[in-house]
């Protein structure tokens, strides 16, 4: 069950928030709990049991932290525990394969179904764990509470990856006013119209020029290699910060405010600021539980460069179990050492960005190709080597038809919105008339976001997730 689903918002958040809003005050939490494990649950009742048993890890491990001379061991135990049953899931196949293909063992690789949500909520549980070992945060006492945080519907299954910390308070002790609601409804609509309308038209583009597998790459001009990948590079930041978007806003309808995801990654002048504003949740966890426990920069210049090494092959290979997130990561290494030893200032400030905005494309696609021959067929086919030519008919069609959301999706990826909303703001400060119009804007504009996005779905059978599959 998708965010972006007419399923999700009328037959399940809806009657969700009518039972939650009714419910006794010490009855929320239960409400809320119920509601996730059968969200849950809904794309597989069988991997709910996995994600109890984790919980169930975490929860028992960290009570034994408590006031313990042996907390290390504890907590040592706990993330091998965790660590072990992703790596079971997410991996055994991946590392199967490949020693099948260099050692012909063994003889069959067996099939092992990624259970939805498992590297977001494993390494929710893994920062609480760490969190106890530390100190950081004290250990819940209750198993129901901790499975409520690692289910949470709105956000257990693609992030953003929350900190018990975060809403630690806020599960026993949560106030909602009608500012938080207003404001979560908005965020929600917002998040739902940039998946409905906007990620999914991408995803369309992409998928119509580029149809899959390797003679569909052949068989594309050049040109449309280019218009496919950019759409795609559109379509995966408006997909998972739409997510984000969504995650948030439900959360503040009832109390729970989740930190930000995203922070308008593709305006970014640097690889290191794109990392800043992409995927917030990940990149701090893998700071605060990988890089600054091996020494961060304080280390030697080798020592650094391996750190940076461990942190960017294991951010590749969170993404997936596959060489081309690999690759992707460390992609990305070598941008980051060629920023901090080789480039620093010798790219113009009016070209940095331009610059960035061309490393963060090739790296999509380097994401998207987990067959690396379909990756190089692109990336020759972009160029005119084994495509059909550099321009074709169908490729203009394609282009003028989708003018409008092209767009729309370029500018959703900037501040525009933003700022616009901020400038109104200000100037309704002085101005009652622009006052009154600027209420009656901001009032009608979740609902009309809505309407627009019902719409869409109603009319459009394709609504892929990517993130899904992390």
């Amino acid at each position: 069950m998708v965010f972006s689903s007419l399923l999700f918002v009328f037959a399940f958040f809806t009657p969700h928030l009518v039972v939650y809003f009714f419910a006794p005050k010490e009855k929320k939490n239960l409400v809320l709990l119920v509601s996730s494990l059968i969200f849950y649950a809904w794309g597989g009742p069988k991997y709910l049991l996995l994600l109890m048993l984790e919980t169930f890890i975490s929860w028992y491990f960290a009570l034994k932290m408590k006031d313990s001379k042996k907390s290390k061991l504890y907590m040592i135990v706990a993330c091998i525990c965790l660590l072990g049953l992703l790596a079971i899931f997410k991996y055994t196949g991946f590392f199967l394969n490949n020693l099948r293909f260099f050692i012909h063992w063994p003889s069959k690789v067996p099939t092992i179904i990624l259970p939805i949500g498992i590297s977001f909520y494993t390494f929710q549980l893994l920062s609480y764990v760490v969190d106890v070992y530390r100190k950081e945060v004290t250990p819940q006492e209750d198993y129901w509470k901790l499975l409520l945080y690692s289910s949470l519907f709105h956000q257990c299954i693609a992030g953003p990856i929350v900190r018990y910390e975060t809403v630690q308070n806020e599960i026993d002790n949560r106030k909602v006013s009608f500012n938080d609601v207003a404001y979560g409804f908005r965020r929600f609509s917002i998040g739902l119209a940039k998946k409905a309308i906007l990620a999914n038209s991408c995803a369309s583009i992409t998928d119509t020029l580029l149809p899959g597998g390797i003679d569909g790459i052949h068989g594309q001009s050049a040109l449309g290699i280019w218009l496919a990948m950019i759409c795609y590079m559109l379509q995966i930041y408006l997909d998972f910060s739409a997510y984000s978007d969504m995650a948030i806003g439900m959360g503040r309808m009832i109390g729970f405010h989740y930190l930000e995801n995203f922070n308008y990654p593709y305006i970014a002048k640097s690889v290191q600021d794109f990392w800043r504003r992409w995927h917030i949740s990940l990149s701090s966890f893998f700071r605060d539980y990988v890089y600054i426990p091996l020494g961060g920069n304080r280390v030697s210049q080798k020592k650094w460069i391996r750190n940076m090494f461990v942190v960017w092959f294991l951010t590749g290979m969170w993404h997936g179990a596959s060489w081309n997130y690999i690759l992707w990561g460390l992609y990305y290494l070598c941008f980051l050492l060629l920023e901090k030893f080789y480039i620093k200032d010798r790219i113009p400030d009016k070209w940095k960005h331009v610059y960035t905005l061309i490393v963060i494309f090739f790296g999509w696609i380097i994401f998207k190709y987990s067959d690396l021959s379909q990756l190089g067929a692109v990336l020759l086919g972009m160029f005119g080597i084994g495509s059909a030519g550099f321009y074709s008919m169908d490729v203009k069609t394609v282009f003028l038809s989708n003018i409008f959301f092209l767009v729309f999706s370029m500018l959703a990826c900037t501040t525009l919105g933003r700022s616009l909303h901020k400038y109104l703001l200000k100037t309704s400060n002085k101005n009652d008339v622009v006052m009154v119009l600027y209420s009656i804007f901001d009032a009608v504009l979740p609902f009309v976001l809505m309407l627009i996005s019902v719409l869409a779905l109603l009319g459009n059978s394709y609504n892929p997730f990517l993130y899904f599959q992390f």
